[in-house]
């Protein structure tokens, strides 16, 4: 079987799993979403934070919910690190330094998970369950439960609450994320991930060197880690290392993971709003850009259009031979276009197209599918943006689902998407223009300014990979990536709320013969046309000065 032809089956029965667990899923969290009933468990965290779970919150009450729950967590993830070497299962290692500390700890917090220390020489077992993997479910909730009071916004009338930030959080933690976590753990340890708290231990290599191996609850990380769309790996090499993903079929059921939910949401919105096809409209946009990403990534790497991938036949440089260039390059693909930034390859090594490829993915703002949640809230602001833009074009005031769309709701919509380029272009001429910036640049040329925008875009966008080449676990970086981290995650939360606040106060608006059809092909490709043109528009300037420069030469 050629490689083309085994990336082809690998996609397409991608597509086929996805497509029948959509309706299903997708139904379940409107259940668990829209239920007036709370489980005995539930109760108790109500009790125990002083939750009235029936209570609604207009949009800034849930908003500062959301802001103080992030900031202690903030706090406590930031205080694990720090008194680590006085815990148990610390495994020796000493508490971690401030800086990466902080940086960790928004990191984490704000699903980002990029990770500027290798976590098997660096944090111990119970850093790495209590703070770290905690948060990898609890980050990817509050993103659902974000995703699902905007849904509100659009589906009340006349309402002054958008839900309860308590209950979303709990829900989507206790209810959607556990089970799917815990029977996913099994499947990643009967696939050869480990599960234990083993401490360090010499393992003898081939060539008669020693290897410092550590063991740990490495399995149930790991599918939370994809799950909910984090990508912090419990190893330095992160979904490459064969105790995080140990053959070919681990690595398609990581993907999965990374897809599942956000590709449900859909079916999700559209019951909440009581139009199904509207659901099918927005999963259509998702699923054309995501199977486009994916299909470009791999034509870039199979082509291998570059002197030493043409030299050799293939461009296998930083790939493990477990899953070869097609599955390495469809990986990259799924943690680019949602907000994971799990890798199963070095995208640093990657040709200089299909490098270009993983920037570009998270450029569009990780909307096809997105991260848990954020993925949904971003496609809908983009659908709000497009249903203005179309209503330019007729002269008439624009309407989405029955809501008008007004000057405070698209300068809401408009914030939400300048937030991420200013963060990324000011945050890569500031580290061009700076010695601090410039010192810790490993490569020069296109392909050296390539990896500084890699590191500000998947900063601000929350991705967590790495193009790799920068010594990022510098006070400069630390401090700079964690601040686009933080305002690249509560930022566009502020705007969607405040947008959703708006939206529930409106009265509906009848359709009439000017309302423009939401759920057809034509609002479709309206909505692919819009993301697509804002993102070029925006960066294709650096992109210029980056990757295309370096695959024209």
């Amino acid at each position: 079987m050629s490689t083309t032809t085994a990336g082809i089956i690998f996609v397409a029965s991608l597509v086929v799993v996805l497509a029948l667990l959509h309706k299903p899923l997708g139904d379940y969290m409107y259940r668990v979403y829209t239920g007036v009933r709370h489980l005995a468990v539930e109760r108790v965290i109500y009790r125990l934070l002083g939750v009235h779970p029936e209570a609604e919150q207009r949009w800034g009450v849930y908003a500062r919910s959301l802001l103080a729950f992030s900031i202690v967590s903030i706090g406590f993830v930031y205080l694990m690190q720090r008194v680590q070497d006085k815990l148990f299962l610390s495994l020796g290692f000493p508490a971690v330094p401030d800086h990466i500390a902080w940086n960790t700890a928004i990191s984490f917090v704000t699903n980002t998970n990029w990770q500027a220390y290798s976590g098997e020489s660096t944090m111990g077992h119970l850093t790495q369950m209590a703070a770290l993997a905690v948060q990898n479910f609890v980050s990817a909730a509050v993103g659902m439960a974000v995703a699902i009071a905007l849904v509100r916004g659009f589906a009340r009338r006349r309402s002054d609450t958008i839900g309860n930030f308590w209950v979303d959080l709990v829900r989507g933690t206790i209810r959607i994320l556990l089970p799917m976590a815990f029977v996913g753990a099994l499947i990643l340890v009967a696939g050869g991930l480990v599960q234990n708290f083993t401490g360090p231990h010499d393992v003898t290599t081939l060539t008669g060197g020693v290897q410092h191996m550590t063991g740990g609850p490495v399995a149930s990380q790991e599918v939370i880690k994809e799950l909910g769309t984090n990508g912090g790996g419990f190893y330095n090499t992160n979904s490459a290392h064969p105790f995080e993903n140990a053959t070919s079929w681990t690595d398609w059921f990581e993907i999965f993971l990374i897809l599942v939910i956000p590709f449900s949401l859909p079916r999700t919105f559209g019951k909440m709003v009581g139009q199904v096809r509207q659901g099918y409209a927005i999963l259509a946009v998702m699923g054309i850009i995501a199977l486009a990403g994916v299909v470009l990534t791999n034509v870039f790497e199979l082509s291998g259009d570059a002197t030493v991938p043409q030299a050799i036949g293939a461009a296998m440089e930083g790939k493990d031979v477990r899953f070869g260039v097609s599955n390495s390059a469809t990986f990259a693909a799924a943690t680019t276009l949602t907000s994971t930034g799990a890798v199963n390859s070095f995208h640093d090594s990657f040709t200089p197209l299909g490098g270009m490829m993983t920037l570009f993915n998270m450029m569009l703002g990780e909307v096809a599918p997105g991260g848990v949640g954020a993925g949904l809230y971003g496609m809908l602001v983009l659908a709000v943006i497009t249903v203005f833009v179309a209503g330019l074009m007729v002269g008439r005031t624009p309407e989405y689902l029955g809501k008008r769309i007004g000057a405070r709701e698209i300068k809401l919509a408009s914030m939400y998407f300048l937030v991420t380029p200013v963060l990324v272009l000011t945050g890569t001429a500031v580290a061009m223009a700076n010695q601090a910036g410039l010192a810790a640049m490993l490569n020069g040329g296109p392909h050296g300014f390539s990896e500084i925008l890699y590191a500000f875009t998947s900063a601000s966008n929350n991705n967590g990979s790495a193009f790799g080449g920068v010594t990022v676990n510098t006070p400069f970086y630390d401090v700079a990536l964690g601040l686009c981290m933080v305002l690249g995650r509560f930022l566009p939360i502020i705007f969607v709320l405040a947008l959703a606040g708006s939206l529930a106060k409106q009265s509906p608006v009848p359709e009439s013969a000017g309302t423009l059809p939401t759920h057809r092909p034509q609002f479709v490709g309206l909505v692919v046309g819009v993301t697509i043109v804002l993102v070029a528009l925006t960066f294709l300037p650096a992109l210029a000065l980056g990757p295309l420069a370096e695959g024209i030469h």
